[in-house]
């Protein structure tokens, strides 16, 4: 990428001050709020490498575009677009988005764009749902979630199916599903949903799927480590509107242990490389090394021991998570921000630190090229609600023949019942 001369430096903040608050700006080239005003009162210029993380930010990353897409699918509860990388990938076109996270809705139309409709709550929009070949969704987890579960029952909650707010989303899903009639459907939950209420709940959505929709159901547990250094358990929901010949064991799964955390944590031997989008919001690339601030304090590390200490003598397994360039890692989940302790990074001399947002963006699976224009703690949010991004390019490989068969199918039966009449 060309470096902005200081011209164009000055249009790019400008445009960039329409796009992003002051504080969105500071948080997401790493500098102050003061410096953002400096700039934009001109009593001073971005450093030409921040021009360039200016002219990132504006621009979305290299989109894969076909000129004759094979299929369209829609991308709902999308978060920051995990689950449809892959689909586009092996060919298809996002005619529709819904996710209601205002900063979720920025990191997505930042790297994808927004040249299609894409609309916040779901909830009672079904006529807004364009016809589609495929319905993509990573319909939200805490109803079933094991941690919850644990909460809400805490509180005295409701959740699964009794839940009167997310535990109907699915049913959104359903109603979706059944006006538009797509040839295939992919979604996406944790792990617990099929244990959630002894097994009811994932009881009853098949049955929704089966039997009242009609669809052939596959599903499979998937685990993003045979991707990346992680241990991330997943259910996977797969459905075809006519019979198949899938089979999940056409899936190609890589050892794991061919991932390691040297595959994401930022290299200090000057082999890091610089991204125009990141700046030095991250590493330093002056003293080779990520910033200081990832570095705990020494109040935090201390409470983190002491907690740690206390549990082991209570006989329990809570406490932080150490991990080295060799090691994998527990699930990156989306407290990450709090202080960090399920994934703490050990460094010679120094006590640990935390992960930084783009070492989180890799360990979910996303390449470099992923733009993260928000503060560290909504960054936290979204890579800790994400899905591990080459499981469903993997799940779209294998799922895309059979879907363009059942399309295919379709189409041409409905031009035999037309030429019959």
């Amino acid at each position: 990428m060309t470096t902005p001369s200081p011209a164009q430096v000055n249009l790019l903040l400008a445009d960039a001050l329409e796009r992003y608050s002051r504080a969105e700006l500071a948080s997401a080239l790493g500098v102050d709020v003061r410096t953002i005003i400096r700039w934009a009162m001109s009593e001073a210029a971005p450093k030409p490498y921040l021009g360039a993380a200016l002219e990132s930010l504006l621009r979305p990353r290299t989109v894969l575009r076909h000129e004759a897409p094979k299929f369209t699918f829609v991308d709902l509860f999308a978060g920051i677009g995990g689950i449809r990388q892959g689909f586009e990938q092996y060919g298809g076109e996002c005619v529709f988005t819904s996710e209601w996270n205002a900063f979720s809705k920025k990191t997505y139309t930042v790297n994808f764009g927004a040249n299609h409709k894409f609309i916040g709550d779901i909830v009672g929009q079904h006529s807004e749902v364009p016809e589609h070949d495929v319905l993509l969704a990573g319909f939200p987890c805490q109803p079933f979630s094991i941690a919850g579960v644990s909460k809400k029952n805490s509180l005295g909650r409701p959740h699964g199916f009794e839940d009167p707010t997310q535990g109907t989303l699915f049913f959104e899903i359903k109603e979706i599903i059944k006006m538009t009639r797509p040839s295939a459907f992919v979604l996406e939950n944790v792990k617990n949903l099929t244990s959630h209420d002894r097994g009811n709940t994932f009881r009853v959505i098949r049955s929704v799927l089966e039997d009242d929709l009609g669809y052939e159901v596959h599903s499979r547990v998937i685990d993003g480590g045979h991707f990346t250094p992680q241990h991330r358990e997943r259910i996977v929901i797969v459905g075809f509107a006519r019979e198949t010949q899938f089979d999940w064991n056409e899936l190609k799964l890589p050892s794991k242990a061919d991932h390691q955390m040297v595959d994401v944590l930022h290299k200090t031997d000057g082999s890091e490389p610089f991204l125009p989008h990141d700046g030095e919001k991250y590493f330093n690339f002056t003293n080779q090394d990520v910033q200081e601030k990832y570095t705990l304090t020494e109040n935090l590390w201390r409470y983190l021991q002491d907690y740690a200490r206390k549990h082991r003598a209570a006989g329990n397994g809570f406490g932080f998570g150490l991990v080295n360039g060799s090691s994998r890692s527990r699930t990156l989940s989306a407290r990450y921000y709090k202080d960090g302790s399920e994934i703490l990074v050990s460094q010679v001399g120094k006590r640990p630190r935390r992960l930084t947002p783009r070492e989180c963006a890799r360990l979910m699976g996303f390449d470099d090229s992923f733009v993260i224009p928000v503060s560290d703690t909504q960054a936290y949010r979204q890579f800790g609600n994400s899905v591990v991004a080459p499981v469903f390019k993997e799940v779209a490989r294998v799922v895309t023949p059979h879907m363009l068969a059942v399309k295919n199918a379709t189409l041409a039966a409905a031009e035999n019942s037309s030429a019959v009449a």
